[in-house]
């Protein structure tokens, strides 16, 4: 009796092993079938493509749903009011409800891509960072998007399971979509990098492990906290050459989440323009082009200290005509037409103040007697989050507060 109860312990053990593994192919071919829509509707409407194929696979099972094999609808979207185009019928909170039918599966995605982009409750998801993907998971299940509690967690299990964040990442550079993306090599090396359509700053992102390039110079991505000398050590450099090549002061652990260069970056971009993000620096701009810094401020005359404001276009590869606007109160002249007469005149109450470790926006506000709004403003910062090293605007000289 005791061996009996054993053997089918130990099958319903196989057996359970077996339907897991059929579930995790079944939906790695969800994924291949439907990354490129999923990239493709990222690039076209800023949906990221990691929630859209999480929500994808959730919706239909992984394809294999009754609904999405009867009308190719990939996200339950039903009829509602305004819809003139094919219906199904399916019992979902209620009998016979009424869903949206479609001809090719892209009409779905595209379909669901502007029902978030055009109702109004959806508006604040796209103030979250594309990158961000646990934001725009709760951001979902807030704006009434599934009645599920555990919907959020659900999309980021599978985010996080099968590397869907690696899609959001390629769109983001302009790859992905008809192309199919980029194609990893044996040693992890990509294309060069696009320009991206959003910054990659102080996230959680998911990077290839391993050494890859852009601009055709060799670029690794650590984690926050990283030890630098660790990362020198391992690619055989001297802590020196890895601050030098990555523009940095010298430091012990990386403060965020980024991009590390272990080889100098090159003087030109591969590409013509940058176009600034909200909240991206001149100094993350430098890092995501592969771009020596110095080169940068060069072409588009710049002094250390000045940031480009949002939507400023960058010239990466030759001198601009003109300094772009900044996010400062400093006056951008309009048209330098050498070095020599590349004076910006600052206003007299405007200083940069450096930030120390473990220094905070309050105490930094507290010092110069403004407010964290002010400080924020005038640095166009999108979180309190600070690094050592970090140069911020101060419209104000300081106070004798401690």
């Amino acid at each position: 009796m005791q061996k009996n109860k054993l053997s089918l312990t130990i099958l319903l053990a196989l057996c359970s092993h077996l339907l897991f593994a059929q579930s995790s192919d079944v939906i790695r071919r969800y994924i291949d079938t439907y990354k490129n829509i999923a990239m493709a509707e990222e690039i076209r409407t800023g949906v990221p493509a990691a929630i859209t194929l999480a929500q994808g696979i959730h919706e239909t099972s992984a394809g294999t749903s009754d609904l999405v094999l009867s009308s190719n609808n990939h996200f339950g979207i039903k009829c509602k009011t305004g819809w003139t185009g094919a219906t199904v019928y399916h019992d979902d909170d209620a009998r016979g409800e009424c869903f949206r039918k479609y001809d090719d599966p892209s009409d779905s995605y595209k379909d669901h891509s502007d029902f978030l982009k055009n109702r109004p409750n959806y508006t604040a998801l796209f103030q979250i960072d594309p990158t961000d993907y646990r934001g725009w998971a709760y951001g979902l299940k807030k704006a009434g998007y599934a009645t599920n509690p555990r919907y959020p967690q659900i999309l980021i299990k599978l985010i996080e399971d099968y590397n869907l964040q690696d899609f959001t990442l390629l769109a983001l550079r302009g790859e992905g979509g008809d192309n199919g993306g980029a194609v990893w090599a044996s040693n992890n090396a990509v294309e060069p990098a696009k320009p991206l359509a959003q910054p990659l700053v102080e996230r959680t992102i998911t990077y290839p492990t391993g050494v890859f390039r852009i601009n055709e110079t060799d670029v690794i991505f650590v984690a926050r906290g990283t030890a630098y000398l660790k990362v020198a050590e391992e690619n055989n450099l001297s802590l020196s050459r890895l601050y030098d090549f990555n523009d940095m002061a010298a430091q012990d652990i990386a403060p965020n989440d980024g991009l590390v260069f272990l080889q100098r970056k090159r003087k030109t971009g591969a590409h013509e323009t940058h176009t600034v993000a909200a909240g991206e620096s001149v100094e993350e701009i430098a890092q995501t082009e592969g771009l020596r810094l110095e080169n940068l401020r060069e072409y588009n005359w710049l002094k250390p200290g000045m940031q480009p404001a949002t939507g400023e276009v960058l010239n990466l590869q030759s001198k601009s005509a003109a300094q772009p606007r900044l996010t400062s109160d400093v006056p951008a002249t309009a048209l330098l037409s050498s070095p020599a007469v590349a004076e910006v005149i600052e206003q007299p109450q405007f200083i940069l103040h450096e930030v120390q470790p473990k220094e905070t926006v309050y105490a930094i506000a507290r010092k110069y007697a403004v407010t964290i709004e002010d400080v924020m403003k005038w640095n166009n910062l999108q979180t309190t989050d600070l690094h050592a090293g970090q140069q911020l605007r101060i419209n104000k000289k300081p106070t004798n507060a401690n």
